[in-house]
Parts: C-alpha cells; sequence; structure tokens
C-alpha cells in the first residue's frame, strides 16, 4: 500500500473511511466526524465516552499505520496511570500492535535505535507527555512519522507543560516553516479551562480560543446538555455549610511552639551533616513536615495531627519519595516526627479505653477534632442507609487523606461496615502508593470490599472509577476542570456532588456557584465561536532562545536548557561523597559545573529572571560543540552505553571441538603407505612388578618440531610415568601391513576399554581400506635391540593372527613341546604362555602369564564363604561345566588391566588392579585371542590412550600456533606448550591450565587499552573512558573476537574420559570429521560439538596475550591483539593539559615528592591526582578521576607482572590469588594512610573527613603493617585508595609514560608485597572452596540493611549440625567477609576437636 505522500486534506474522504463501532453514541458519531476533518479537540462530560471517539479515530487512519509503515499513532496521556488503561481500551476495539511507555521503564536512557525497533514493531505508541517531548528533542520521533497525535486531558496546555511545548516548539514551528507532513492533532478533555476563572462569559472565550490557538483545533462539544442526560447520569451538586470550629487558640499556640522549638533542636543537628547542600535539604524537609503538622493542627484537629506525626515517625513507612534522603536525614526527620507524636500525646487522655469516637462534640470543644471534620462524619451517617455505598472524599492534601481513612475506620465500624481507603498520587512528594496499590483499592472499591475512598486529584482524571454515587469535595476544587472532572465522578443514578462550604466564606460559594454553571458557559462559548477558523500562534523562527541541530533536528530551549545541563551532570562519575551537580553563582552571573565536565563554568550577562536558564543554554550549547552531547543533544555516556550489535545476539554454546589435521587422514588406497615414526620411551617413577615397553607411532605426517623432542611427565595412581618421544625415521608400509597394524591396535583397546568381546568383532568386520575420513595413526609395540630402540615388534603385532595351522608351522622349533586342550584346540604351552584369553563361559578376558605346576582340575579351592571344593566341582556348580581334562595343569591368569587415567589436578587416583589379582583357569574352558603378547605390553598399552590425549592437545595447539605465526607474529618463538597452557581451562582438570596466564593477559589488555582511551579522549571524563574500555575489555567483546577467529575450537575445557577416546583406525562406529579452513592455506577438522560457555572463551582471549606477552613481550602482546581486531598501540600523544593552578599553594610539593621518590616536571599533575571531586572551587578545574583510571590499570600491570616473573613456578592460580590479594582499593586505601597521603587530599566532604577519621582510628588498632590481605574488619573510603591509583597515573604522565618509573615510585609505598607464603585467601572463598571439599552445604547470604550498614548473614550446614554468623559493617563486602571468616573458623575448631 502506497503511503500518504503529503498531509491530508480536509475534505479528503476516500482513504479515510470511518470505521464506526456498533455501539457508538450518536455524539461520539459527530465528533470523529469533526475530527476525521480537522484537528479537534472534544469537550465532553467524564464518563461520556472520549476514549471511544479516539480509537474510532484511529481505525480511520489504520490502512495508514499498519506495518511495514514508517508511520504510528501516538497517545498520550498526563498520568502513568492512565498508560495502561488507554492502551487496554486500544487493544479492545482495534487490532493495531500496541507499545506501552513510562518513566519507570528506564526510556530516558534509550536512543535512536531503541526507538526505531519500537516503531518499527508497534502501530499506536502510548506514552505519558514528557516522553514524547524528550524524544522530539532529541529528534528520535519526527512528527512527520507521526500520522495520529492524541492527547488526553488536553486542557493541561499551557505554559511549560509538555503538551504545551510539543505544540509550540514543534508543530507550531513546522507548520510556520511550510512543513506538511503533520500529525492529525485529537484532543480530549472534559474543561477546556483549567484556570479558576474570572468574568466567565469574557475569561472562558478567551482560555478557550488560547487552548484552540495553542492546539491548532476547534472544539467540539454537544450542542446541549439533554444530549448526554440521554446516556450520562448527572449527579445531584448539594452545598454542605459547617460551622467555623478550629482548635482554641491557646491549644494551637501552645503546640506550635512546642513544634518550633522540636524543628529549631532539630535543624541544629543538621550542622554535623555532609556540605551545605545537604544539610539545607534537611532543612527544607523539615519545614514541610513542620507546616504539615501545624496544618493538621489547625484544619483537622491535635488528634488527627497525632496520627500525622505516628505516620511520619513509622519505620516501615516510606515517606521521602521527593528526594533521597541520606541515612541520617531519614533519622532527624523520623526524630522530630516522633517527638511531636509525643508531644500530642502528651495532651489526649492516657485511658487506654478512650477512643476519639466515643464524645465528638466534647472532642471539638477540646481541640482534639475540628467541626470541618465532624460534619463529615454527620454528613456520611447521613447516607447509612444507602446500599451498596461506593462514595469519594476529595482533600487537597496528601496527610488529609492518610489521616482521614485512619478516623473513619476508628469510627465507621461502631455504626456499619464500611470500609475505608485512601490513594494519593506518587508525585505529591510525601507518600507514594505504586500504581499496583491504586489499581488494587480501585477494583477493591468496584467489588464493594471498599466503600469509601480518601483521595487527592489523582482520582480526579487518571484512574477509571466506576459505579460511584456519592462525591464529597472535603476541600473546594481549585479550578474550574477540578470542579467538573470530580463532578464527573458521581456517575450511577440519583448519585450526589456534595461540596463542604464553611460558614461564612462567600468567596468559596461564589466561586464554586460559578463553577456549576461554567459547562453551559464553556458549552455554549465553544459552539457560537465554531465557525471561526483556527488563529495561528506566533512563533519567532529566528529566537535566539532556541538551538537546533541541523545534521538530526535535535532542538534545544531555554526551558529545556537547564534539566538538560543537571541530566548531562548526573551521569557524570561520581561517588558516595558528592554528586556531580551545576552550581549558580548569582553574584557573579557564572554556572559552575562540576570538574569533571570539560566545560570548568559558563558566564552569561542578560535578563536577571532568566539568567540561570541562558547559562544552562550556553553551556549545553557548548558541550554539545565539543561532542560532549551529541548531536541528538543527549550526554556522551548515553549513547556509549548504548548495546552494539554484537552485544545484542544470542551467544551459542555449541560450539565446534577441533581434531589436529595431523591425526586425520582419509583411508590410504595405494600399495604402500609412508609413516613417520616416533619412538616413544616409557619410564616408570613407581615400583611395579610388570616393566613398562616402549611403542612406536606411526604418523602420516611429519610432527611440528617441538614434538619430537617432547617430554611428558604424567602422574598415575602409582606415581609418575615419564614420556619422552624421539624420532625415528620414515617407514613404507605395504596395504597388507596396515590392516594387521590397525588390526592390532583395534583389538588392543577394545580389550582394553571393553574389558569383553563384543564391539570387537563389529569393529574388525569394518577393516578394510576406503576412502573414509578419519583418525588415522599407528600405535604398536617397540622392541630394542642391545638395549637400543629399534623399531617394530612385529612378532607382537601378529598375536591378532593368531591360528591353529599357524601355531602348527611355528612349533616345529619348540624344543619340548608341552600341549593343553584349549577352546581352540591342542595348543603347546610356549604359544599359551604370553596370551590374551576369553572365557565365553562368563565373557571375561585374561592375560594368561603361565602355568601353576601344582594345580589341576582336581586340585582343591576354598571359596570365600569357608567352603572347600575341587576346581572341577567348582565349575559344575556355579557354572554348570564339567571338566573333560581335570588332570591339566590350570594357567595363572591376570584381569585385564583398566586404560589408565592421568591423575588430574586436585584429584587423587588408586590403580583399580591390584598385583596379586590372579584367576587359575582351566585351559579347556579358555579361547585363544591374541598370542603371543606380554603382559607388559598389555600394561602399557593401558596408559597409552591417556598419552595420546595430551599428544593431541599439544597438537591442537601447535595448529593454532602456526595458524598465529601465519597471520600476525612470524618472528616470534612462543613455545607450544605455552599455547596449550593458554586453551587448557581449569573445566580441563589438567595440572597445567590457563588461570595464571589470564590474569596475566587480563592485566596487560587492561593497561594497554586504558593508556590509550587516556591519551586519545583526552577530553573525555572518567565514566566515559571507563565504558570505552569496557567496550574492548569486556567478556562479552573478547568472546566475539575470539568467535571470529575461531578459537574456541581449540579450546581443551573437558576432562579426560577413556570412554570417549576413539581408536585409531576403527571405522566401526559412526564419527563424521568436518574440514574447517583456519586460513586459505591451513584447515583442521570438527569432531562434534561441546558446551563452552562465553567467558571460556574470554578467559582464553586473555591467556593467548598473557602467553605472547610472557614469551615475546609487550609488542607480540599487542601484535597478538590487533590480530584478533583489539586494536590497541603504544604511539606517543602528547598529553594537552589547561590546569592553570599554582601547585605549592595548594599541596606540599616538596614533602610529597620526597615521599614518591620522584620529582614532578609538571607539579600541577600532583594537584590534580589529590583533588577529589566534591572540591568545588573554582580555582583547580579537574579532579583525579581520569588519573585514577589510568594509574588503576598502570599499578594492576606492573603488580601483576612482577609477580608472575617473580615466582615464575608458581602453580596456576596462584598467580590470581596473590593479585587478588594486592590489586584492591582496601589495599591500596591501607598503603596511602600509611603514608599520611590522607592528610593531603583536596575536597569538601564532610561525610569523607568523617570516615577518614574513623578509618585511621581502626587503621591503628590494626596489628599487621601488610597492605595486602583480608585482615581489616572495616571497610575504607573509596578515595584512600583511588589516589594511590591517581598518583601512579599522574607519575606515569609525567615521566612520558615510564611504567617502571611509577613502579620504583610506587612499589615503596605497597611494601611489602604478597609472597606466596604470605598470601591468604578471601575468607569468602576460602569457605567457599572448604565446603566444596568437605561436602557441606553452605546457603544464599542473607542480606539486610538499616541506616548506614549492613548486615550479612552466612549459614553453613554440616553434618546436620548449622554454623551461622551475622556480621555487620558499613558495607556489605566487609560484612560479607567478617561472618565468613567466623563461620570458617568455627568449622576448623569443630574438625580439629573432632580429631
Amino acid at each position: 500500500m502506497a503511503m500518504e505522500p503529503t498531509r491530508m486534506e480536509v475534505d479528503d474522504g476516500t482513504q479515510q473511511s470511518a470505521d464506526p463501532l456498533p455501539f457508538a453514541r450518536s455524539y461520539q458519531l459527530e465528533a470523529l466526524d469533526a475530527a476525521i476533518k480537522r484537528n479537534t479537540i472534544v469537550f465532553l462530560e467524564t464518563g461520556s465516552g472520549k476514549t471511544l471517539i479516539a480509537i474510532m479515530l484511529l481505525r480511520s487512519y489504520s490502512h495508514l499505520l499498519r506495518k511495514p509503515s514508517p508511520f504510528v499513532a501516538v497517545f498520550l496521556v498526563p498520568q502513568v496511570v492512565l498508560v495502561q488503561q488507554q492502551a487496554e481500551a486500544i487493544k479492545m476495539h482495534t487490532d493495531l500492535n500496541v507499545g506501552m511507555y513510562w518513566g519507570a521503564m528506564g526510556v530516558d536512557f534509550w536512543d535512536a535505535k531503541m526507538w526505531k525497533q519500537q516503531i518499527e514493531k508497534y502501530e499506536v505508541l502510548v506514552m505519558t507527555h514528557a516522553i514524547l517531548l524528550n524524544n522530539l528533542r532529541h529528534s528520535f520521533f519526527k512528527l512527520s512519522m507521526i500520522k495520529v497525535l492524541i492527547m488526553d486531558e488536553c486542557h493541561h496546555a499551557s505554559g511549560k507543560h509538555s503538551y504545551a511545548c510539543i505544540m509550540r516548539d514543534f508543530f507550531h514551528r513546522q507548520l510556520e516553516s511550510g512543513q506538511s507532513e503533520l500529525p492529525r492533532i485529537f484532543g480530549m478533555t472534559a474543561s477546556p479551562i483549567k484556570s479558576k476563572g474570572g468574568n466567565p462569559e469574557l475569561s472562558y472565550w478567551k482560555t478557550i480560543h488560547e487552548l484552540e490557538t495553542l492546539m491548532n483545533s476547534k472544539v467540539y462539544t454537544c450542542v446541549d446538555e439533554s444530549v448526554l442526560a440521554e446516556f450520562i447520569p448527572t449527579s445531584t451538586p448539594k452545598f454542605e455549610v459547617y460551622k467555623c470550629g478550629k482548635i482554641p487558640s491557646a491549644l494551637y499556640t501552645c503546640l506550635t511552639n512546642q513544634l518550633n522549638v522540636l524543628k529549631e533542636k532539630h535543624e541544629l543537628s543538621t550542622k554535623s551533616l555532609d556540605l551545605v547542600e545537604s544539610s539545607l535539604s534537611i532543612r527544607k524537609k523539615l519545614m514541610k513536615f513542620f507546616s504539615a503538622l501545624t496544618f493538621c493542627l489547625e484544619e483537622l484537629g491535635v488528634w488527627l495531627a497525632l496520627k500525622a506525626a505516628w505516620f511520619f515517625s513509622h519505620n516501615d513507612t516510606d515517606i521521602f519519595t521527593w528526594e533521597k534522603l541520606d541515612v541520617m536525614g531519614e533519622r532527624i526527620i523520623r526524630s522530630f516526627s516522633l517527638e511531636a507524636y509525643k508531644s500530642f500525646a502528651r495532651l489526649l487522655p492516657s485511658d487506654p479505653k478512650w477512643m476519639i469516637s466515643d464524645d465528638f462534640i466534647g472532642n471539638v470543644n477540646k481541640g482534639f477534632l475540628t467541626s470541618k471534620v465532624i460534619r463529615l462524619i454527620q454528613l456520611l451517617l447521613q447516607y447509612r442507609g444507602l446500599k451498596n455505598l461506593r462514595c469519594i472524599v476529595f482533600v487537597e492534601r496528601v496527610i488529609t487523606a492518610v489521616v482521614l481513612e485512619s478516623l473513619l475506620n476508628e469510627f465507621l465500624p461502631k455504626h456499619n461496615d464500611w470500609k475505608s481507603k485512601y490513594i494519593a498520587g506518587n508525585n505529591s512528594g510525601m507518600q507514594s502508593q505504586t500504581r499496583k496499590k491504586h489499581n488494587e483499592i480501585v477494583e477493591e472499591f468496584r467489588n464493594g470490599m471498599v466503600n469509601i475512598i480518601v483521595a487527592t486529584s489523582i482520582l480526579e482524571e487518571g484512574l477509571d472509577v466506576q459505579s460511584c454515587n456519592l462525591v464529597i469535595r472535603f476541600d473546594p476544587s481549585s479550578t474550574v476542570c477540578s470542579f467538573i472532572q470530580s463532578r464527573g465522578r458521581a456517575r450511577m443514578q440519583n448519585s450526589d456532588y456534595v461540596l463542604m462550604v464553611e460558614s461564612g466564606d462567600s468567596n468559596t460559594h461564589s466561586r464554586l456557584q460559578n463553577y456549576l454553571a461554567s459547562g453551559d458557559i464553556m458549552r455554549k462559548e465553544s459552539l457560537r465561536h465554531s465557525s471561526l477558523p483556527c488563529s495561528l500562534l506566533e512563533i519567532d523562527l529566528q529566537d535566539d532562545g532556541f538551538y537546533r541541530v541541523e545534521s538530526t533536528g535535535a532542538s534545544l530551549t531555554l526551558e529545556s536548557s537547564i534539566g538538560l545541563m543537571y541530566f548531562y551532570c548526573s551521569r557524570l562519575p561520581s561517588d558516595g561523597y558528592f554528586k556531580p551537580a551545576p552550581r549558580w553563582d548569582e553574584e557573579t552571573r557564572t554556572l559552575h559545573l562540576p570538574k569533571s565536565c570539560p566545560i570548568p563554568y559558563v558566564r552569561v550577562e542578560g535578563s536577571a529572571k532568566i539568567l540561570k536558564k541562558i547559562a544552562c543554554f550556553e553551556a549545553c550549547k557548548q558541550l554539545h560543540k565539543i561532542g560532549a552531547l551529541t548531536d541528538n543533544l543527549v550526554p556522551d555516556i548515553v549513547m556509549e552505553e548504548a548495546p552494539q550489535d554484537f552485544e545484542n545476539e544470542p551467544y551459542d554454546e555449541e560450539q565446534s571441538s577441533y581434531v589436529p589435521s595431523e591425526l586425520v587422514k582419509p583411508c590410504p588406497t595405494d600399495t604402500s603407505i609412508l609413516y613417520h615414526c616416533y619412538f616413544v620411551e616409557l619410564d616408570q617413577n613407581f615400583g611395579y612388578e610388570i616393566p613398562t615397553i616402549d611403542f612406536v607411532l606411526g604418523m602420516r605426517s611429519e610432527l611440528d618440531s617441538d614434538i619430537p623432542n617432547l617430554h611428558l611427565e604424567l602422574e598415575f595412581g602409582r606415581g609418575f610415568l615419564t614420556v619422552n618421544f624421539k624420532y625415528a625415521g620414515d617407514m613404507l608400509l605395504d596395504s597388507e601391513q596396515v590392516l594387521l597394524c590397525r588390526r592390532f591396535q583395534i583389538t588392543i583397546f577394545r580389550i582394553l576399554m571393553d574389558h569383553n568381546l563384543n564391539k570387537l568383532k563389529e569393529a574388525l568386520n569394518g577393516l578394510c581400506l576406503g576412502e573414509n575420513l578419519g583418525l588415522d595413526y599407528l600405535l604398536l609395540p617397540g622392541t630394542r635391540v642391545n638395549q637400543r630402540p629399534s623399531m617394530i615388534d612385529w612378532k607382537c603385532v601378529t598375536s591378532v593372527l593368531f591360528s591353529r595351522e599357524e601355531y602348527s608351522k611355528e612349533h616345529t622349533e619348540c624344543s619340548i613341546p608341552s600341549f593343553v586342550h584349549t577352546k581352540n584346540g591342542l595348543i603347546c604351552t610356549c604359544m599359551i604362555r604370553n596370551s590374551v584369553v576369553c572365557t565365553p563361559h562368563n565373557g571375561s578376558l585374561y592375560c594368561i602369564t603361565g602355568l601353576l605346576e601344582e594345580l589341576n582340575g582336581n586340585s582343591l579351592l576354598q571359596l570365600s564363604d569357608g567352603r572347600v571344593l575341587t576346581y572341577k566341582k567348582y565349575y559344575v556348580a556355579r557354572h554348570g561345566l564339567n571338566l573333560r581334562f581335570d588332570k591339566q595343569l590350570l594357567l595363572k591368569g591376570k584381569r585385564i588391566f583398566h586404560v589408565k587415567k592421568h591423575v588430574q589436578r586436585g584429584g587423587q587416583q588408586t590403580e583399580k588392579e591390584s598385583s596379586n589379582i590372579y584367576v587359575e583357569l582351566p585351559p579347556e574352558l579358555c579361547s585363544i585371542i591374541m598370542s603371543p603378547i606380554s603382559l607388559s605390553c598389555l600394561y602399557t598399552f593401558s596408559f597409552v590412550p591417556s598419552i595420546m590425549h595430551h599428544l593431541e592437545a599439544l597438537l591442537i595447539a601447535a595448529n593454532l600456533k602456526k595458524m598465529l605465526l601465519d597471520q600476525c607474529m612470524q618472528n616470534v618463538n612462543i613455545p607450544t606448550i605455552k599455547v596449550l597452557e593458554a586453551i587448557t581451562t581449569k573445566k580441563s582438570q589438567e595440572k597445567i591450565h590457563l588461570e595464571s596466564l589470564e590474569a596475566l593477559g587480563d592485566s596487560f589488555l587492561k593497561y594497554a587499552a586504558s593508556q590509550q582511551l587516556f591519551r586519545t579522549y583526552q577530553n573525555n571524563h572518567e565514566g566515559l573512558l571507563s565504558v570505552k574500555k569496557d567496550r574492548i575489555v569486556s567478556n562479552a567483546a573478547l568472546c566475539r573476537v575470539g568467535c571470529n577467529y575461531k578459537l574456541p575450537g581449540f579450546i581443551q575445557n573437558e576432562p579426560f574420559d577413556p570412554k570417549k577416546w576413539i581408536i585409531p583406525g576403527d571405522f566401526s562406529e559412526p564419527c563424521l570429521f568436518k574440514t574447517e579452513f583456519l586460513t586459505n592455506e591451513r584447515n583442521i577438522y570438527i569432531r562434534g560439538t561441546r558446551k563452552i560457555k562465553s567467558k571460556s572463551i574470554a578467559d582464553v582471549v586473555e591467556a593467548l596475550i598473557g602467553a605472547f606477552l610472557s614469551t615475546g613481550g609487550e609488542m607480540a602482546a599487542v601484535y597478538f591483539m590487533n590480530w584478533v581486531g583489539i586494536k590497541v598501540d603504544f604511539t606517543y600523544i602528547p598529553y594537552e593539559r589547561n590546569f592553570p593552578v599554582e601547585p605549592e599553594k595548594l599541596v606540599n610539593v616538596k614533602h610529597l615528592e620526597s615521599l614518591l621518590n620522584y620529582s614532578f616536571r609538571d607539579p600541577s599533575l600532583l594537584v590534580e591526582a589529590l583533588t577529589h571531586g566534591s572540591y568545588m572551587l573554582p580555582e583547580i578545574p579537574g579532579c583525579y578521576q581520569r588519573l585514577e583510571f589510568l594509574g588503576d590499570a598502570v599499578l594492576d600491570y606492573l603488580i601483576t607482572i612482577y609477580l608472575y616473573k617473580k615466582y615464575p613456578r608458581m602453580s596456576p592460580g596462584v598467580l590470581t590469588d596473590m593479585r587478588s590479594a594486592s590489586v584492591n582499593n582496601d589495599c591500596y586505601a591501607r598503603s596511602a594512610v600509611k603514608a599520611e597521603l590522607h592528610k593531603h587530599i583536596l575536597h569538601a566532604s564532610h561525610k569523607l573527613h568523617k570516615d577518614i577519621v574513623r578509618t585511621i582510628a581502626n587503621f591503628q588498632r590494626l596489628s599487621t603493617e601488610s597492605t595486602f590481605g583480608w585482615e581489616s574488619e572495616t571497610s575504607f573510603p573509596k578515595v584512600l585508595g583511588d589516589i594511590v591509583e591517581s598518583l601512579g597515573g599522574a607519575i606515569y604522565v609525567d615521566s612520558g609514560y615510564d611504567k617502571n618509573i611509577v613502579f620504583q615510585s610506587i612499589r615503596p609505598l605497597l611494601e611489602p608485597l604478597v609472597t606466596p607464603e604470605t598470601m591468604t585467601l578471601h575468607p569468602a572463598r576460602e569457605l567457599n572452596e572448604y565446603c566444596s571439599k568437605m561436602h557441606y552445604d553452605m546457603k544464599k547470604p542473607v542480606k539486610s540493611f538499616q541506616n548506614d550498614s549492613a548486615t550479612i548473614t552466612i549459614e553453613v550446614e554440616a553434618n546436620g549440625v548449622t554454623y551461622k554468623h551475622a556480621s555487620t559493617a558499613s558495607d556489605r563486602k566487609t560484612a560479607k567477609k567478617l561472618a565468613c571468616k567466623e563461620v570458617l573458623r568455627s568449622l576448623k575448631e569443630r574438625a580439629e576437636s573432632s580429631k
């Protein structure tokens, strides 16, 4: 369907066939007709179905909205509660896709891409008004893409409201500039007038005309109220006059004086709070609570003031929703409220049986209640005979709603079963009720579970409350609109609208009388001027207070600049000691910006009333020009944090598993095949009666240069086995010989792996030469001549061809023939002495080592139950077999060995076979499978799968090494074993794994990225640099580059399982290999898939960086990083600083240089490194955050590389633990305290000062002098650690980026450095590992937070006993550390006591 090229003409009815709903009323159809023809404001009473008109308008435009159309309709609402309500109505009556949006969804942080996705997905977008305004300002939305713009409760369109800004700053500007692609405007209101109103006829039309002009729309309303009356019941207005009856003036004066004293007392305590702004904020809030309580005293009485004070002081009540207070601030407010509560309580009767409802008249005289409150109670009692009462009591203040609910629920149960609840808006700043809570109360009201709702204006517009038959205005409406909307809530037949007015208040009475007549007047004025066209709103397109970005269309006004300025500052880096915000200096007319902002200040001239706006406007323009605000006029960090495409791509854990190309070949079809042979010498470093022999590995490809001289030391259950590979030369075999070799290795490995013959026959049946792709290499017994390696033991290889005929030929050389009867027939004993036999009656396999000279079938056998039988009788009884040759000597057989699995990391493995496990076998029950084959050969081949597993891993590493060296580093000589270490995860359970290299590579990667970002983006604050760094070093980014370069297939992440080992040359089981081209010249093979976590791939990338770094130096690591797409370099970029300060006047330069053993070329770097963000004085233009960002990475790398080189033989994982114990903020903080660096920090945070004082006191109690480890029982302010890092960054910059100088300077502060002997594990990790080792059940930590502390409870169940400890500290990390330490101590004490 073709999209509409230009704005629709008013009389174009061909494309817009109104599709009215069959139950639409006549006036709704008239309104729809008007809305189709022109921009329209529908002015109809509450409950008249305005939303249905909007929905029918959407239906008429639906053909232009259906996807893939680029157009949308936008439905704006003034309150969050209306978003879902209106969206559900649209979904009910249309088939359009509807999206819903409100602020709590985090839409303020969405970027253009995110909104584009929403526009492509949905056809109608229902949202709160500010969202569309922000999107238009940022040019994420354009009016030209909106076909219909609906504004619910459009009477708000005035002044600075979003509705007015949307129309004035966008619609009318584009209309004035000749833009034709503008949306159809549709407004809805129950009253086009929001103000109080003066002379009705004149002021009402003026206001309506202004609304029509701004909305570029004409008001539609019914010609006569009787038209609506046919469909909508109208409530009867009643005035309820009450006498002026406030509390006695002497009592009021006394109590307000007491409240004043309490307020002043608590204001004094704010002086101990952090910063002037914080103290001022608390005093403002104290004033709000003081005002609320004095209001309750005067208007409602002492008892309800008491209820208000109790409400404010109650711990479970979240009353601080307008702005988050710090912990001390909350404490002060609650203390004030509690003391006020006690003051009020002293005036009330102490009798516990006394109730406020006992004597209303007396309570008024005593000042406990006011006559207004009593009149409300009496008024409600007049309706006690009304069945199914549904009453809304409208009040002006939230606290009035709260305390009246309390009163009604105490009084009403004496007279009826009515139940009351209150509803208050969550923008009141006093008490936040969730939208869910509002909806629950309204639903209870509809169902009759709640009869009376005491509500603020939120129920005037917003929540759809039906079935209401009584509305009471406890407080009078402040505007015409409020009056009409609250009256419209009484929709049931014969409902009442009661207006409470104080006797003698003629002004209020007159105003309410005008409001009663206002509906008719507004209707008449609208109809009288309905034929007049809309006036054009005057717009100055050259307005200096309007800034537009040409590339995107994003715009800025004086009004919006303040919000944008604060939004920008809110996204600057902060900590617990300061929140960045602009500071306006009225006297100097200067806007001071936070130190991390690239613009230090803006000074302006102009009208005093709007100077701050002008300053923010100019600052925003400057920030845009330097890129700190993007072309969409959002903070650069918002765009930087937006997810990249690859971050949204799902990661598939199923990854290929590579097999080295050297091991995979097609089956040979040539008459002769060349094999490269490697003699594998085995040396047992343990005592065992059966020795190993050497074996030969035959490969069809020559191995990598460092494999032939490979030396392995593998640990098995009995001890270590040394394996040496030596190149033995080439060997040419014909096809028959190849098949014989394959038959041998298939037979011996199937026997060793299966311990039965079930699979052997099938495997041998498939033995042939063809073109199948599979594992093709030879593993054959070796032989020595004169103690020197010779070659293949062919006699042993031919053991698989054993048959009686061949035996007979060989037997002629036997000097003293001695025969025994076997399943194979009559066999000479020399052929059965070294053989593998099967006993078919039980399917078992044995290796025969000789004959038992004194035992035959008639010899006695002692059974395990103590019985003694002859062997002959035993076989009859147990197996039903009768020995025919019972005089034959029995054979000595040993059970077949299990395939050996090398001892893996952390494991202890013992041999399953014992040297004494021999059995006596009658020869006639034995069938010879292989002969001759020695016991040593079988024993040796039980080790071979494990040896080949290691060789295969090495070959995988060699293939990766070749690929890397081909592409990026031809001159780097990196050992294959180092590559293998880098691709072996801890999950594989090998002795070597990547953890040390990963720690090394991680530190270098962060260092390389950080130094480059620091130098490249010299105007970027620390937050931006951190986001950019995370883009480079995050696990998601590293996983992506690893996958792009096919690294997952190389990763060794599964422990060796002998059962899964594939026998070379065995094609009986399907094992499909696929070719994977690593480069144009190199390929490898894929054998199935396995699951690999994305973090494992990231770890391998870091470990490979560490491998190249440790063998080839930093440039080798950089080459590798650049090859995989991590673009970093160390190109020198001059660091340009604009830091005009006199360092000697601000810090003690000489002392600090002496302490650091370094003389600064530019001492202003010292000032920058010691300046905290809270230090807002303008003489210092920046703070330490950027230098801290740099120094953090530099020190991390320096300490990590130092530990790695200092302790080269440390086992994997130890480096990670040592690094963790040395490179953390607490360690640096302790170093700072030891060096007394805290005395030199420039800051303006009282809280930081207090925390440092507390830290110094705690530190002095520490017995240890070390700066590493986890001994501290308190947390350190992060600032203390930060300055050590920032000083490191300052020295790095000042020295021309010489990291060695940094280490020489900072290392003395960190001494003594950790060693493997002094290192301790973090208590949380130690406890975790201890529980895992002992198989204890460690429960999930329980966290709780109160005031300024965190409590963590750790619980472990050990053998039915529960060990539990709760620790409290200023932060959760310290609390967890302490709790874990205590539980660990208890567990260890228990273990010691049980020994």
